[in-house]
């Protein structure tokens, strides 16, 4: 028999071009959909293309762009939103207010069927998805990693040479780069990440020269 692999694809959405994803389990063909900010047509269409069926929503933060579509896929596919951390429930409560300030035509409250917890585990089909809880760009942000495939998904957390914002409420500069160097570090270097926005890293080339938590950024001048 033939092991399951997780397969992804990148489906940007809204103004802000997020990184919404559809992955899935290769052998049963169950799907996910992470972060859907927008588009929720696009994201059916998505997983019709690639006949996989989502039986599941994973949120890493409340933060519209990422969660904006969430209570309408909820409607409409009839399946479980998993995540984030308890802590975003003030972001979940202001999403319409959020949708307002931002103009977007997505951005209803919702009520997940699952609040995550470092060290949980998320089940897609036979794959299993890691939670680690990593506040400071929200209180209540959480990155999926899946193991064997040495890749995470961290939302707003750290960007190819860059970090999230920590200037939003809840936000927290230093909470952010101990969750960056102590929780997300400490997967591996040889782990690529999936950020919210932009392209694909890995921990091992953000360790080498991010310039906000690079070995070499954190020991300070001259050292």
């Amino acid at each position: 028999m033939t092991a399951s692999t997780l397969a992804l694809i990148v489906f940007p959405v809204t103004a802000f071009e997020q990184n919404c994803s559809l992955i899935w389990d290769t052998t049963t063909l169950k799907a996910a959909v992470v972060d859907p900010g927008g588009n929720p047509d696009g994201i059916l269409q998505l997983a019709k293309a690639h006949a996989v069926t989502i039986e599941k929503i994973l949120i890493t933060h409340a933060h519209l762009d990422h969660a904006g579509a969430t209570a309408e896929l909820q409607r409409r596919l009839a399946v479980p939103v998993e995540g984030p951390h308890e802590a975003d429930q003030f972001w979940i409560d202001a999403m319409p207010e959020q949708a307002r300030q931002f103009g977007f035509a997505h951005g209803e409250s919702f009520v997940p069927d699952r609040w995550l917890k470092q060290g949980d585990v998320v089940t897609l089909g036979s794959l299993e998805l890691q939670v680690h809880h990593c506040p400071g760009h929200t209180p209540g942000h959480v990155v999926f990693f899946h193991e064997p495939s040495r890749l995470a998904l961290v939302g707003d957390v750290i960007f190819a040479g860059s970090i999230g914002r920590t200037d939003f409420p809840g936000g927290h500069h230093a909470t952010l780069i101990h969750s960056i160097r102590q929780t997300l570090f400490s997967l591996g270097d040889d782990v690529r990440f999936l950020p919210g926005h932009g392209g694909m890293s890995s921990f091992g080339a953000e360790r080498l020269s991010n310039p906000y938590v690079s070995d070499r950024a954190l020991q300070g001048p001259g050292r």
